[in-house]
């Protein structure tokens, strides 16, 4: 592994080391994810950006104690992972992603957590549990298309569970748009998505969640960002205006 190098990315170098998912300095995602990261790295999150031996990043990982987590879970002295990501797919044989776990592993460890812990899924903007999987990690919940995946080395620790989002959604009537700005790339559909809104005459109500605790107890799986329409979520991750169009045409026609 001489030929990787592990970078952690802090207040003071962040500038220079960029947030990996987005490396534009002058993008308004950045900004938010900057200042979010800001705040965040005071509660003990972290991001290690691997880079190979001609400097270029190869993958990162996000992880925080999961008490501080955003993501609908209990996990009382586990760490748990936000983000992980080995963005070419010539670098997904070589050990990256589990250079990365192990990063995680030690930061437990070096704190005296009890284990770490993850949620996984086969869909879209989080990480498939196969590399966890391959790591020592075992499921331990599951609710929809989301995977709980817990790996301790305290086995009188209980396993870490998942909070049930949808006890949340019925507080959510007419068209409803939650997200934080744990993605940089939040802000782009937030604003993409009530452009579309207003083309289209549908009020649609923005929520900017601000803490941990309401991403925990928010309406979607994935904590930090949710579709919703009358108490239903339609959607749980990043969306585009020509999803939301498609979106907003099914629904209007179901209610008619």
């Amino acid at each position: 592994m001489d030929q990787f190098k592990v970078i952690e990315v802090t207040p003071q170098n962040v500038r220079e080391e960029t947030l990996f998912c987005v490396k534009d300095i002058k993008n308004p995602g950045f900004k938010c994810k900057q200042q979010w990261f800001e705040k965040r790295y005071e509660e003990g999150l972290r991001m290690k950006i691997l880079k190979g031996a001609d400097g270029k990043m190869i993958g990162f990982i996000e992880y925080i104690p999961a008490i501080n987590a955003w993501r609908p879970i209990e996990a009382e002295n586990f760490m748990f992972v936000h983000c992980i990501t080995v963005y070419s797919k010539k670098d997904r044989n070589k050990g990256c992603g589990s250079l990365l776990i192990d990063e995680v592993e030690k930061d437990a460890k070096r704190e005296g957590l009890a284990g770490v812990c993850v949620m996984s899924s086969k869909g879209v903007w989080i990480a498939d549990k196969s590399i966890f999987e391959n790591n020592g990690f075992k499921e331990v919940d599951s609710r929809g298309r989301f995977e709980l995946l817990s790996k301790k080395w305290d086995t009188a620790v209980p396993d870490p569970v998942l909070i049930d989002w949808t006890m949340q959604q019925s507080k959510y009537q007419g068209w409803n748009l939650i997200y934080t700005d744990q993605c940089p790339w939040h802000e782009k559909s937030v604003a993409a998505l009530l452009n579309t809104a207003m083309d289209c005459d549908i009020d649609l109500k923005i929520k900017k969640l601000v803490t941990a605790q309401a991403a925990q107890n928010g309406p979607s799986g994935y904590g930090v960002f949710g579709l919703l329409h009358d108490g239903k979520l339609l959607e749980d991750h990043y969306l585009s205006a020509t999803r939301f169009r498609n979106i907003l045409k099914k629904e209007l026609q179901l209610s008619k």
